[in-house]
Formats: structure tokens, C-alpha cells, sequence
């Protein structure tokens, strides 16, 4: 672990991505003082930075934060037990936060302010955990070489005539696994099972890399379709690299599945921690981010959807239009991610 910062009245910490559990133990604690949080996040993004200044500039409440990848934060909170610091876990799946709450890491809390401004199917039905920004799970293609009337459903990308042409990241990933889940939800294990197969025949390539590359292969041909993230997309119009800005142009985003359920949409959320020893500081934070304010740097700082209704979308969220998305309640197609991986390594998705 090193210190890689020190600003905005806050202490960072970030853990090397291939530490161990007990590696990670052996990193130096995290020192308390009084009106401070303790965070624990696999947000990344720098964007986030004025969330954190603006949350200690009006309350008064500083934060520390750890930031790795959610299985990390998952078994470092586990080791640590009773005596971990952390006051809050925040995740960028539902998948992960869930697990999460099922190890038992995470307490029930109530909150108007959360129970009223989040939907009902982007919580925890016991108040363990809240999402606080959307990202749609959508289909990219190339403009010049597909009709968006030819990409309208997930069910449709394992079509003959997708053959060699779709791309997408590995089922190791926890947005495909999400996305499974809902496949189940929607159309059982066995029509999920013959999903995932009719996927594996129509790969242009064996999955690699991330949602940014699913797309830019798209722009270089490799392939005419991609599921990616919808924020993807958005950061790469935003980019300060020109190849990523020339490759968004190449490409239309489509929102499938607007003729039935809608389309899938995982969350970025969070948690009170069950061992916090600020609770109150906590909750504080979590409805912080439920605040318009929040909300709004979501949208604009990292091409999020919001969870508040109303709360405008900044460019380029507000050029991709509307969309009816899936409401199956974020905890069930999160329960569901283990059963998805069975089923994405029976088919042979890599």
C-alpha cells in the first residue's frame, strides 16, 4: 500500500492489484480523527474528487479513503473482522456489494432521505445497501456496417446473423455476470443456458480486455456489434485521446429490449460497514450522495445515470436519448451471479 495522496482534507490509500488478503493486513492502519469517515471504494475515477471535497466542505467531515478492487475490499473487511475501520463500502455493481451483504459485512439502515430518493428495485429491501448511479448495459455498433432496426435485444444477438460479429468482455466480468442474471430473471436458467451458447457462436474473437475495447474494436472492424457500458462510451467522447474520440464516432449506441422488459441496468452503491465506529458519519455520506448535488456530478463527471429522478443529464448522457430500462429489483439479478458464471463456463465463454 502507498500513500498516493494527500488533499481535499483527506487521506488516500490504494492497494496494488495484485495484493494478497494478508499483504493487504500488513499495510499501515488508517489514523482517526474526530468527524472523519472511513471509505472503503472500488470507484476509481478522479472525477469523484469533488463528490469528496464538496461532502467535507458541508459537513465538516473529512474522509479517508482506500480504494481497490471490490473482491479485495471485500476480503480485507473480512479479515479484519470487528476491528476494521471502514464506515462505508462503495462498489460499482450490484454483484459485488451484494456479495458483500451476504458475508455479512455491511448493516441494515433506515433512512428517509435514501427510502424516498432511491428507486425501490436499486436498493436493498432491508436498507444494506443504495445505488447511487446507473449504467446501462447496452449494444454499440458500427454505423456504417449495421442498421440499428437489426440490433433491438440481447436475445437477438445470438441470431445466425450475428455470426462473427459481436464482441464483448470475458464472463470473469462482473457487468456480463450482472447482465446474465437478468437473462435468467427474464427468460429461466435453461433459456439463460441456450443464451450463453447462441453468445459463444457468435464471438467475432475470444473475449479480452475491457468495455473501452469492445468498442474501439467495433471502429477497427474486428466486429459490427459490442455490449459495453453506456459510460464507456461517454468518457470516450469526453477522452483526451483522439483515437478514442474518432472511434466514438464511429460508432450508435442502442438501447435493446425497448419493445419488452428494457434494458439492463447495473449500479454503482454503497454500504454502511458492520463493524463502523462512525455510523452517523456514515449515513451522512450515503445520503449525501443521494442529494441532487451528487447526483449531478455523477452525470457529468463520469457519464453516469442518475438515480433521483429529475436530476439533468449533462452531455453527452443527454444525446443518447431515452430509454425504458429494466426494473427487475438490482437484488435479485445480483443473487443471481453465481448461477450466471455456471452457466457463461458450461457454454464455453471464456
Amino acid at each position: 500500500m502507498s500513500i498516493v495522496s494527500s488533499r481535499l482534507n483527506r487521506r488516500r490509500f490504494v492497494l496494488a492489484a495484485t495484493g494478497s488478503a494478508v499483504g493487504m493486513l500488513a499495510a499501515p492502519s488508517i489514523l482517526r480523527a474526530a468527524g472523519e469517515i472511513n471509505l472503503y471504494s472500488s470507484r476509481h475515477y478522479d472525477t469523484d474528487e469533488a463528490l469528496y471535497a464538496n461532502f467535507t466542505k458541508e459537513t465538516g467531515i473529512a474522509i479517508n479513503r482506500i480504494e481497490a478492487k471490490a473482491d479485495q475490499l471485500i476480503e480485507r473487511m473480512k479479515a479484519e473482522g470487528e476491528n476494521s475501520p471502514a464506515d462505508v463500502l462503495i462498489s460499482v455493481d450490484a454483484g459485488r456489494i451484494e456479495r458483500a451483504n451476504t458475508e455479512n459485512l455491511l448493516q441494515p439502515i433506515q433512512s428517509e432521505v435514501l427510502s424516498s430518493r432511491i428507486p425501490t428495485y436499486l436498493r436493498h429491501s432491508d436498507g444494506s445497501w443504495f445505488g447511487f448511479s446507473k449504467r446501462a448495459r447496452v449494444l454499440i455498433i458500427a454505423k456504417d456496417r449495421m442498421d440499428p432496426k437489426d440490433a433491438t435485444s440481447y436475445e437477438g444477438l445470438t441470431a445466425d446473423a450475428m455470426k462473427g460479429r459481436v464482441l464483448i468482455r470475458s464472463s470473469g466480468n462482473i457487468y456480463n455476470q450482472s447482465l446474465m442474471g437478468s437473462i435468467i430473471a427474464a427468460n429461466g436458467a435453461d433459456g439463460a443456458a441456450e443464451w450463453a451458447k447462441g453468445m459463444v457462436a457468435n464471438f467475432a474473437r475470444s473475449p479480452k480486455g475491457g468495455d473501452t475495447d469492445q468498442i474501439m474494436a467495433v471502429a477497427a472492424g474486428e466486429g459490427d456489434i459490442a455490449v459495453a457500458n453506456s459510460y464507456y462510451l461517454g468518457k470516450m467522447f469526453k477522452s483526451g485521446k483522439e483515437d478514442r474520440r474518432k472511434a466514438a464516432e464511429k460508432v450508435t449506441l442502442v438501447f435493446p429490449n425497448q419493445g419488452d422488459r428494457g434494458t439492463h441496468v447495473n449500479i454503482s452503491g454503497g454500504g454502511v460497514a458492520r463493524h463502523a465506529k462512525n455510523k452517523d458519519g456514515a449515513v451522512k455520506f450515503l445520503e449525501y450522495l443521494a442529494s441532487d448535488q451528487a447526483q449531478e456530478y455523477f452525470a457529468a463527471g463520469n457519464v453516469e445515470y442518475p438515480v433521483v429522478k429529475g436530476v439533468p443529464l449533462a452531455s453527452p448522457l443527454d444525446t443518447f436519448g431515452e430509454f425504458k430500462e429494466d426494473t427487475l429489483d438490482a437484488q435479485k439479478f445480483a443473487s443471481l451471479n453465481a448461477e450466471a458464471v455456471q452457466i457463461m463456463d458450461k457454454a464455453g465463454w471464456k
